[in-house]
């Protein structure tokens, strides 16, 4: 069984970062995800990569891997990259009234629970990867 090693890696320059306190948040949330399953499909990976990147280059690779035009907030690759666009991540805590790094790290707990196979495209697999989410944000964030 192999113990997967996550990195947070930030290639913007728009938003400044507290990298190392997003580091520690996402190697406790991947402890806490790699407990929600018996078989959790998080062992299959070696290395896990969260890119903190701009609005532009987020808008890219959901036009190029989405088909989608726009940018979003979180994009999950299979093979174990968490793409999180920083610029969004701020406007929506502002939105939602939080800190960025809350809106930072539910995006990493969001793209860690699809790697581990959950899926929100219907309504109840929305509902349970929400439930997730807040759980894992607050035993992650103590």
């Amino acid at each position: 069984m192999s113990v997967a090693k996550i990195s947070v890696l930030n290639l913007q320059r728009m938003i400044p970062m507290k990298r190392t306190a997003l580091q520690r948040f996402a190697e406790s949330a991947l402890a806490i995800c790699r407990q929600l399953k018996k078989k959790s499909a998080l062992t299959k990976f070696d290395k896990i990569s969260v890119l903190l990147i701009s609005d532009r280059r987020m808008a890219s690779l959901h036009r190029r891997f989405l088909q989608t035009r726009g940018t979003t907030d979180v994009i999950t690759f299979q093979h174990g990259e968490i793409f999180i666009s920083a610029e969004t991540a701020r406007k929506n805590a502002a939105r939602f009234r939080t800190t960025l790094h809350r809106e930072l790290s539910l995006y990493i707990v969001h793209g860690l629970l699809h790697l581990d196979g959950f899926d929100d495209a219907t309504a109840a697999g929305a509902e349970e990867m929400k439930t997730l989410q807040e759980k894992i944000l607050a035993a992650a964030m103590e």
